[in-house]
């Protein structure tokens, strides 16, 4: 085996560790994460609510001459846009790295979510179909978006700094969206905070259009900073003038690239190892993410005020874990670090069960945003580490990861909804959801001890010919 230091940068190679490169990649972050706070878990979930109450107090409303309650059809327009992104993106990745086009592929889903998020602006109780089928599209965006833009990691990182630039980045993205947030918080209820009349935003608007306002802001803010990354990531080579090419087109060839990647896997264990790792415990991590604003109102009757303070409380404690968890794989290596993470979170089951309002619920909060920023971040460098090292199919690689992420989010949101349906208590859910951590650790404990990168990777490796004769080092991290 010939060790990857001897060996010629692979055409097109972009030089890591690049101070410059690695700032402008992690404000893809500081941009984005807008969507996931302002959309996701904030401010869309609860406008949403006053909208479908407006239209009928029993929240049942009529999609497409279909009548569903508003609270199902918000989680059905998720779990739509989670599939089509796990249906597509294998795909698009692989097209992506055929045709040598990912920040193009990168900038696509961006300016679809991006304008998506904006055009919530018109959604009102008039326009509930549309703007679910917007709402649907801003998911999209977002989700295809993440993809491309993980895959840069082990392109313009080295490998001992990935835990700690993957860290940075979420960080940004943390900073960023509370930033935001606040911004939004502002214009809503800055003047009926100040003594003002209730329902009397900023401006002079009504609340309801400055909620609008808020959506078309975070629509503004992720376009607008993602040119940041757009303009410092490297150029999009292009498919090499050297490599072997046949005439079927892009989309026969995109499909041929996800058929080599898929082989590879076959000679790549510990990969599928920790994606089957990952598969599992993130079942538990995303579901509590997405149900924690339901079981607060619902549950535990929370005011609006305290699960936004609250979701405020998790970005900003995210940061921390984020970085403590980084540290902490430098010392003791990143599946110990991941298993310390997940052994936690079984912890925040149990004591998701019994918790009240109060003191205990905000304190649950703290514990979930100091693990959840970690086992976010610690995940994406670890699967970077794994993954053949220089190889020229990132971002199809990354495509599997991204797959993994969003069938756990359908299979976890599910397997809750229909607990508490059964069992009549969301609590019930919760403390469920320690079998995925459970099973997660298992599978993260079979990976102690290993190499996590394989010393060889296969023989086919797919790709362009500067790149095919890379072989991988030994990893030392476990």
């Amino acid at each position: 085996m010939t060790p990857s230091s001897t060996l010629p940068p692979a055409a097109g190679a972009v030089e890591k560790d690049n101070k410059r490169i690695t700032t402008g990649w992690t404000f893809y972050d500081w941009a984005n994460s807008v969507y996931p706070l302002v959309i996701t878990s904030s401010i869309f979930p609860i406008y949403w609510g006053s909208v479908t109450k407006d239209i009928n107090p029993t929240d049942m409303v009529d999609f497409l001459g279909f009548q569903v309650p508003g609270s199902s059809l918000l989680t059905y327009a998720i779990s739509a846009a989670f599939l089509i992104i796990a249906l597509v993106s294998p795909f698009l990745t692989s097209l992506a790295d055929y045709s040598g086009r990912k920040k193009l592929f990168l900038q696509i889903f961006c300016y679809i979510g991006a304008a998506s998020c904006a055009g919530l602006y018109f959604f009102t109780k008039d326009t509930l179909t549309m703007s679910t089928f917007i709402f649907i599209a801003a998911t999209v965006g977002f989700s295809g978006s993440i993809v491309f833009y993980n895959s840069y990691l082990p392109e313009i990182s080295s490998e001992e700094k990935f835990d700690s630039l993957s860290a940075r980045g979420f960080s940004m993205g943390y900073i960023g969206s509370v930033l935001l947030l606040v911004i939004c918080l502002a214009i809503i209820q800055g003047p009926e905070i100040m003594g003002g009349p209730k329902g009397v935003a900023l401006f002079g608007m009504t609340t309801g259009e400055a909620t609008r306002f808020s959506f078309l802001l975070t629509g503004i803010w992720w376009v607008g900073f993602a040119q940041i990354p757009f303009f410092t990531l490297p150029a999009d080579a292009g498919r090499p003038a050297d490599a072997p090419t046949n005439n079927d087109g892009w989309v026969l060839n995109g499909f041929r690239e996800l058929g080599k990647v898929w082989d590879q896997l076959e000679g790549l264990p510990n990969l599928k190892r920790f994606l089957l790792a990952y598969f599992t415990y993130n079942m538990g991590v995303q579901t509590v993410m997405y149900v924690a604003t339901i079981f607060g109102d619902k549950v535990l009757k929370l005011e609006s005020t305290a699960l936004i303070i609250t979701i405020l409380l998790l970005q900003i404690v995210g940061i921390l874990g984020a970085y403590l968890f980084a540290k902490l794989s430098e010392r003791i290596g990143n599946t110990r670090a991941l298993s310390w993470a997940v052994f936690i979170w079984m912890l925040i089951c149990i004591a998701g069960y019994f918790v009240q309002a109060g003191w205990s619920f905000y304190a649950l909060a703290a514990v979930i945003g100091l693990t959840m920023g970690a086992v976010q971040s610690l995940s994406r460098s670890t699967y970077s580490k794994i993954i053949p090292e220089n190889t020229p199919n990132s971002a199809a690689f990354f495509s599997f990861f991204d797959v993994t992420e969003k069938l756990s989010i359908v299979i976890g949101t599910a397997v809750f909804g229909v607990i508490a349906q059964v069992t009549g208590s969301m609590r019930n859910s919760i403390l469920s959801l320690i079998v995925f951590f459970i099973l997660g650790l298992y599978f993260l404990l079979k990976l102690r001890g290993r190499k996590l990168r394989e010393d060889v990777v296969p023989a086919a490796l797919p790709g362009p010919p500067a790149a095919s004769a890379i072989t991988s080092t030994p990893s030392t991290v476990k």
